[in-house]
């Protein structure tokens, strides 16, 4: 019987593709990918990756060249990745909710031959063509598209440098922009999960997109170490709970929105969720209370990960160990370093807040055709000219080394010549028994710069004419500088298909409220 390829995780550096065909083989009959229809097992999975992987070959795919996916995640989609990269390319997953003219500037910008899209996604482009010449229906074609049973893909060996995926980034505006992981980075980071918290009899429930890497987050581990990748293609919280309990899951991955749907739903608690080990969550504020209910009501352990798609440091906050922190995102994951600046580039002491840079050995190759915008994301430091991602976010360490974030630094609003940071007016807002969601932006001002105007999701029952109660209670316990207003009522918070808040949706709505 072949060796058990969890050793090979403990290397500086390996082969994924490598990694997967290993396991294929030790692993055999065990479950690898599902989605709630298709069921493969590893032996199936890892000859399928190898006929897809021969094809593209044969098309003349090369080294480090993208191969497109666009379509609702299925296994599929997750065979069509795995795929890319064995055969030597990189997996170039395109986001769903970008306009047909953000998709062909993706295309554009992947510089791939290949596109594998789904039917429903295909229809709802309808005549707008992708600048793609190679277009396979991911649902329909896949299984005449790969080379015949028993093919095997050209070998290929990664060295650390080459690309692994390019993610693209949810941005609302503009073209995306194309986030580099190469296989050195991908190796450090998800190995290091994989040994952590996974293993063969790990069955992990993923219901964020495949184009995700909140989504990667899991699914790769899962995949490093030779578990089972259960697929979900769109999140419903009934769904979501009976696939966890008829399929024993042990590891999953939510964002908050997901995790608040599961703690609203009346029947959560008729659900075995007893298999859980540990549960993560990433993308977008994780709000204390929210935290606090999970650990109460959910098996398991759980940890929230902070972080960027581009890499500099990581926070792994093992939240059921420390209960007294849920304000906080945990501490730098080991061999990532963190540090807080101000606006001159000094750092600060702890308990200041400042904006959060970061390095570590998972750090993204650069933006795709993007030089600029690359440096632009970068901090040199002038001491010994080290490279430090800027995070994006303002942030404060405590007295113990936890980070807890203020806010994103575009965010920060600048009234009358004071920093205001969305997050204190929000938590204000929530306080109030009347608000189940809040968000406060800031908007152009004659007076002052800029003035900060919230937006409210009211519990059931609470009519709009609360809201001039609830900004004035929420104003009488802020300073001066920070009072909300303007106070709107919306039935829905705008999120992306990863639950990130969309303020720049928010401030839209700003002048035609306030016509």
């Amino acid at each position: 019987m072949a060796s058990d390829p969890a050793v090979q995780l403990d290397a500086e550096f390996g082969s994924f593709p490598g990694l997967i065909q290993a396991w294929g083989e030790f692993r055999g009959d065990a479950p690898a990918l599902y989605d709630g229809t298709t069921d493969l097992s590893w032996r199936e999975a890892a000859a399928l990756v190898e006929r897809i992987a021969a094809r593209l070959q044969a098309d003349g795919l090369e080294r480090g060249q993208a191969v497109a996916i666009l379509g609702t995640s299925t296994v599929e989609y997750a065979l069509v990745f795995l795929a890319a990269i064995r055969a030597g390319g990189c997996a170039a997953p395109l986001t769903t909710s970008a306009s047909p003219e953000q998709l062909a500037g993706m295309a554009t910008d992947s510089g791939a031959i290949h596109l594998f899209i789904d039917r429903a996604k295909l229809n709802e482009l309808g005549d707008f063509t992708l600048p793609i010449a190679s277009q396979i229906v991911l649902d329909e074609e896949l299984y005449t598209f790969m080379a015949p049973e028993g093919t095997r893909a050209a070998p290929f060996e990664p060295a650390e440098n080459d690309p692994f995926n390019i993610i693209y980034s949810s941005g609302t505006t503009g073209i995306p922009k194309g986030i580099v992981h190469s296989h050195g980075m991908r190796w450090r980071q998800m190995t290091f999960r994989a040994s952590l918290n996974y293993g063969k009899d790990s069955r992990t429930l993923t219901s964020t997109p495949l184009y995700s890497n909140t989504t990667m987050a899991v699914f790769l581990p899962t995949m490093y170490s030779g578990g089972c990748a259960s697929i979900m293609g769109k999140f419903d919280t009934e769904k979501w709970l009976q696939r966890a309990q008829d399929e024993r899951i042990t590891h999953t991955m939510l964002v908050p929105v997901q995790y608040r749907r599961l703690m609203q739903f009346d029947r959560f608690d008729d659900f075995d969720l007893s298999a859980m080990k540990m549960k993560y969550c990433t993308s977008a504020p994780f709000p204390a209370d929210l935290k606090g209910e999970v650990l109460k009501r959910m098996p398991g352990g759980l940890i929230e990960i902070y972080g960027m798609t581009e890499g500099g440091v990581a926070c792994i906050f093992p939240v059921h160990e420390h209960p007294d922190k849920l304000h906080t995102v945990g501490k730098p994951a080991p061999g990532h370093f963190l540090k807080v600046i101000d606006e001159n580039g000094n750092e600060v002491p702890p308990g200041v807040a400042g904006e959060l840079i970061g390095k570590s050995s998972t750090m993204m190759l650069g933006y795709k055709n993007q030089p600029e915008k690359t440096r632009e994301g970068y901090w040199i430091d002038p001491e010994d000219g080290s490279t430090w991602q800027r995070m994006g976010d303002v942030g404060r360490v405590d007295a113990d080394g936890f980070v807890e974030l203020v806010g994103r630094t575009k965010d920060v609003i600048i009234s009358g010549g004071f920093n205001i940071f969305p997050i204190d007016l929000e938590a204000e807002l929530l306080k109030d028994e009347r608000v189940a969601e809040a968000a406060v932006v800031g908007v152009p001002s004659e007076s002052w710069g800029e003035t900060p105007v919230g937006f409210v999701v009211l519990k059931p029952g609470v009519g709009e004419d609360a809201l001039e109660d609830i900004r004035t209670v929420a104003n009488s316990r802020l300073g001066k500088t920070q009072r909300v207003a303007e106070l709107y009522a919306i039935d829905d918070m705008p999120r992306s298909h990863i639950g990130k808040l969309l303020k720049t949706e928010l401030r839209e709505q700003v002048p035609a409220k306030a016509r």
